[in-house]
């Protein structure tokens, strides 16, 4: 069996935790009180491992991908370069998702195939070379199979048990870097039970399954650690107590409890009007990490946060407004910092390029990389609108310093003058509307300079100060299928977009709210200065005349008609 090649000497946290485990099982039946003390110190040597591992990273999108190989969702395949480069930015750990399902053979064995276990264990020895904490699990099985348990209850056990016994034998005398994940969100929905009570019963079933498929299998899966998740990964109070329950009940001092967090869901994909970072969306955060702290960490079972992002990210980066998305990462990450909860991003192919080893977004990655140690700075926008042919007023920003100080500000490489440039009362940052005369002299719709405030912990934030004018919609026509409105942008950004009849009602998907989801109904396209209503705006949308607002950040409000017939769509400037 190849095995990791550079780093064969075990972590001090996993040789405490091998020493403890047997101490513990010498310790005699007869004096419990020794027990105890002996297993609440190999927790103990669990929450170092696991906060040894922080940062973590996902490889999504790859080996859980659902087709013929691991390229099937539109990433390269796997090097060990980038593997290497994943450690070189500073991450300590791997998650790495695996679909078994079209590599699983025929009952009764459920015979995985030879060169998919292979190229597996090649990508999990590459990270264990490059001296990661490394984990993989059964992924995106959970829905495609795991899901029909209630129907399928004897088959779907056998199968889910027989792919962890495979597992399990493979890497059993693998470092204990490596640790296994039971499954990724389970959920049971497809047999039809809505009944929570039931689900759980059979999530109960399936964890104790694979860990005792584990334990059993010999070689350092006697104490490897192992990653239990709640039902659908969910970080309900309800969810994570009876993941509490069935640890306690599991009685083993190398488990780890793991949740998902992509955040309040309305702020996450830009609906409902929720796109700024503001305080429910803050509420969230804290509640959640508040009961997941107090759940488990707080009683020496460590976590880990397996997946976190944004749910717009699916659709586009930009769904969340640039600003507003730094906020929500800052916010976060000290969140899990000051919680002990190890976190592990979600990535599958949106951030950090495959073949180029670059960031998309630079400014995203080092809020968050700050993050792992202390706090940042930031402010209530990151956009300072001045209307074309108004007369230039001092502009105030509210910053966030978060416990920092301002050490400077910076434009075109100058450094700009404290009380002649700029002034901080506070944390009320005023700009002079001298310094914003001059660097908007040019005049020209959109940005004109981009000024780098800056702290002296943390990223510097950048205020693009933005010349802009009203936008201008025409009249358009086309179908339900592919419908635009040419637009004058003029500097402006859209927010949001408001969608109700003419009658009265909201239109559209979701029409609790009239503010219809950012990249899901509607998408403003700045190279090719139009806003597309989606065909999956029009599939919940009635005959008739529906009045559109769109809200931009500068403030500007802009008021469009559409009149739908059948697949025909008109549209009009009010």
């Amino acid at each position: 069996m190849i095995t990791s090649r550079k780093k064969s000497i075990l972590s001090l946290a996993i040789v405490a935790s091998l020493l403890l485990s047997m101490f513990s099982a010498s310790v005699s039946a007869a004096d419990p009180k020794k027990e105890q003390e002996a297993k609440n110190a190999a927790k103990g040597s669990i929450q170092s491992y696991v906060q040894d591992m922080q940062p973590g990273w996902n490889l999504g999108n790859t080996l859980d991908a659902t087709g013929i190989d691991e390229t099937t969702w539109g990433n390269p395949r796997v090097t060990k370069e980038l593997i290497e480069q994943i450690a070189a930015q500073g991450y300590k750990s791997i998650r790495i998702p695996i679909t078994w399902d079209q590599h699983i053979g025929d009952a009764p064995t459920y015979t995985i195939e030879q060169a998919y276990m292979n190229r597996v264990q090649e990508v999990v020895d590459w990270a264990l070379d490059a001296d990661l904490y490394v984990m993989i699990n059964i992924h995106h099985d959970s829905w495609l199979w795991v899901s029909h348990m209630e129907k399928k209850h004897d088959e779907v056990l056998a199968r889910y048990q027989a792919t962890w016994t495979q597992i399990a034998d493979r890497f059993k005398d693998h470092s204990n870097k490596l640790m296994f994940e039971s499954i990724n969100e389970p959920r049971f929905t497809d047999g039809g039970t809505e009944d929570r009570a039931k689900q759980n019963e059979m999530l109960y079933e399936l964890l104790t399954s694979f860990h005792k498929i584990v334990r059993e299998s010999g070689g350092k899966n006697a104490v490897r650690p192992l990653v239990l998740p709640t039902r659908e990964t969910n970080p309900s109070q309800e969810d994570l107590d009876v993941l509490y329950n069935t640890i306690v009940k599991l009685n083993d001092p190398n488990l780890i409890a793991t949740v998902h967090f992509y955040g309040f869901w309305p702020f996450s994909v830009n609906i409902a009007g929720y796109y700024k970072f503001e305080k429910d969306t803050t509420k969230d955060i804290v509640t959640t990490f508040d009961n997941v702290s107090n759940t488990f960490v707080a009683k020496g079972i460590p976590v880990i946060l397996g997946e976190y992002g944004l749910l717009g990210f699916d659709k586009n980066t930009n769904t969340i407004e640039q600003g507003e998305k730094l906020k929500f990462f800052e916010f976060l990450t000290n969140t899990l910092r000051e919680k002990k909860v190890t976190s592990m991003l979600w990535d599958n192919g949106q951030h950090f390029n495959r073949t180029t080893y670059k960031w998309s977004d630079e400014e995203l990655i080092n809020i968050m990389k700050a993050g792992w140690s202390g706090r940042s700075s930031t402010a209530e926008s990151d956009i300072i609108y001045l209307a074309k042919g108004a007369e230039i007023q001092d502009a105030k920003v509210n910053l966030n310093l978060n416990g920092n100080q301002l050490t400077g500000i910076v434009t075109n490489g100058q450094k700009l003058k404290q009380g002649e440039d700029f002034v901080l009362n506070g944390e009320e940052l005023v700009l002079k509307s001298s310094l914003l005369t001059k660097l908007t002299t040019v005049g020209n719709l959109g940005v004109n300079a981009v000024l780098s405030v800056q702290f002296n912990n943390g990223p510097d934030w950048k205020l693009k100060l933005t010349v802009n004018d009203k936008p201008v919609l025409h009249n358009a026509e086309g179908t339900t299928e592919a419908f635009a409105i040419p637009t004058n942008f003029n500097g402006n950004r859209v927010a949001t977009m408001e969608a109700t009849y003419a009658a009265g009602g909201n239109a559209g998907p979701q029409d609790w709210t009239s503010f219809k989801e950012y990249d899901n109904t509607f998408s403003p396209s700045f190279m090719t200065d139009e806003i597309k209503l989606l065909p999956d705006f029009f599939k919940d949308v009635k005959d008739g005349e529906v009045i559109l607002k769109f809200h931009f950040w500068s403030g500007e409000i802009v008021t469009y008609t559409i009149t739908k017939r059948g697949d025909n769509i008109v549209g009009k400037t009010s």
